[in-house]
């Protein structure tokens, strides 16, 4: 079972998103604030982080930047949720390795549970293949 780490300070939105999760088989971490979420990156080694972009103690996109310097979480593919769509923004998550970015306003909890198995399944595919390159 893969296990996700989901970051965002939106109690809410992440019980709901937690929830359509739980129910199609994955096992979830939370966390409330950026830092949190940078920790338990290290110490749940999750599949994969859902983490969002705007946080009181961290934005997004340096999470993220954080993640991919560090050789105990580089690998873990990061997706960025946000309300706000600026292409910068965007761009820049994009650039600095995110996986996907997805407006949270614009996502059914369904559709977000068929991209995390979509982006673990691309990931599980490239380590399988890379495991037989020579």
């Amino acid at each position: 079972m893969a296990k996700i780490l989901l970051v965002d300070d939106d109690q809410d939105l992440s019980v709901v998103f937690s929830t359509a999760l739980k129910k199609a088989g994955f096992e979830v971490v939370t966390a409330a604030t950026g830092e949190d979420g940078l920790s338990k990156a290290k110490t749940e080694n999750p599949n994969l982080i859902l983490f969002d972009q705007i946080l009181p103690d961290i934005k997004g996109n340096e999470a993220l930047k954080k993640l991919k310097e560090d050789p105990q979480t580089q690998s873990i593919p990061v997706v960025l949720l946000s309300n706000f769509g600026q292409n910068e923004l965007i761009q820049e998550a994009m650039n600095q390795g995110a996986a996907e970015y997805i407006l949270k306003y614009q996502i059914e909890p369904e559709d977000l549970v068929n991209k995390v198995a979509v982006i673990l399944k691309g990931t599980q595919t490239k380590t399988e293949s890379s495991q037989f390159t020579p």
